[in-house]
Formats: C-alpha cells, sequence, structure tokens
C-alpha cells in the first residue's frame, strides 16, 4: 500500500512543479525500492546518532550517495525530543555492556550530563554506532521484505483477476 503511495505521489503535478522550481535532481525523489531502502537506512542511522542539525548531516551526504531524501529526512525524526532521552539510555547502556564498565545512574539534567560528559562519551558513541548499525540494517532488510511482498501480492492478484 505504501509502495503505490509512493509511486502515486511522485506523479503528481504538484509535486513535478515544485521540483522544476526548486530545481532537485529527479534522482533524490525516486521511489524504487532501493532508493526508499537506501533513504531509511541513512535516516535511521544519523537519527541514531546523539548529534543537533542530524536533518543537516542527511544532505551532506547527498553528492556521496544516492537515497530517496524525503525519506532519509523523515527518518531522522525517529529521534525527537520525545524519544531522544530513551534512545540514548538505552544506547549508553548498551555502550556499558559491551565495552564492560558500570553504568553511572543518569540524571536528566544539563548539569550531570556537563560534569559526567568525559565518564559517558565513550561508552554512549560506542552503542550509538551498535544501534546505529544494526537498526540500519534492520530496516534496510524491513523495506525490502515488505516491499518485494507487496510486489508479489500485486503479482498474486493480477493473476487471479486475469
Amino acid at each position: 500500500m505504501i509502495r503505490k503511495t509512493l509511486k502515486k505521489t511522485t506523479k503528481s503535478e504538484k509535486l513535478k512543479a515544485f521540483i522544476k522550481k526548486a530545481k532537485v535532481p529527479r534522482e533524490f525523489l525516486a521511489a524504487n525500492r532501493k532508493m526508499i531502502s537506501r533513504g531509511a537506512v541513512l535516516g535511521i542511522f544519523i537519527a541514531a546518532i546523539p548529534m543537533p542539525m542530524q536533518m543537516a548531516a542527511v544532505l551532506l551526504f547527498m553528492p556521496l550517495f544516492r537515497f530517496n531524501v524525503p525519506i532519509a529526512l523523515a527518518m531522522c525524526w525517529l529521534s525527537n525530543p520525545i524519544t531522544m532521552p530513551p534512545m540514548y539510555y538505552m544506547e549508553y547502556e548498551l555502550g556499558s555492556f559491551m565495552l564492560g564498565i558500570k553504568a553511572q545512574p543518569v540524571e536528566l539534567t544539563l548539569e550531570w550530563f556537563s560534569n559526567n560528559m568525559a565518564d559517558i562519551f565513550i561508552p554512549l558513541y560506542f552503542g550509538t554506532f551498535i544501534f546505529a548499525v544494526v537498526s540500519s540494517i534492520s530496516a534496510y532488510w524491513t523495506v525490502n521484505h515488505f516491499w518485494k511482498s507487496s510486489v508479489y501480492k500485486d503479482k498474486k492478484k493480477h493473476r487471479k483477476d486475469r
């Protein structure tokens, strides 16, 4: 269903007019399986990294890789002010566990973070790397799986209707 919606959206006259006016390269808006899955991978990978301006980081990858930019930007929104604290806490705990370091009790205050940044930096970013890689691979597999199953169902329905 999402596949069909994306295909319809790319054929929209309003979108074509916007693309022409903004001079956006068409390949960054392609709605095929490879471009959508690449956009999901990049967006989720960057969303997992604790840093400011994640959407700008996605745009910095445009010259290096071909991916669906709107999907990548939307995936960055997975880390929003509501989801950031539990996600980064989970990444810190994962990094502490993997490195064999005893995790410190965390307080959600700027004073605590400024006083303990040196102690939590390495476990946080090690856990972030592991979490980002695993979640990106999972996103790639999920998008491909559902896209292929959608195509298979459509072909099966088309054969049945004939």
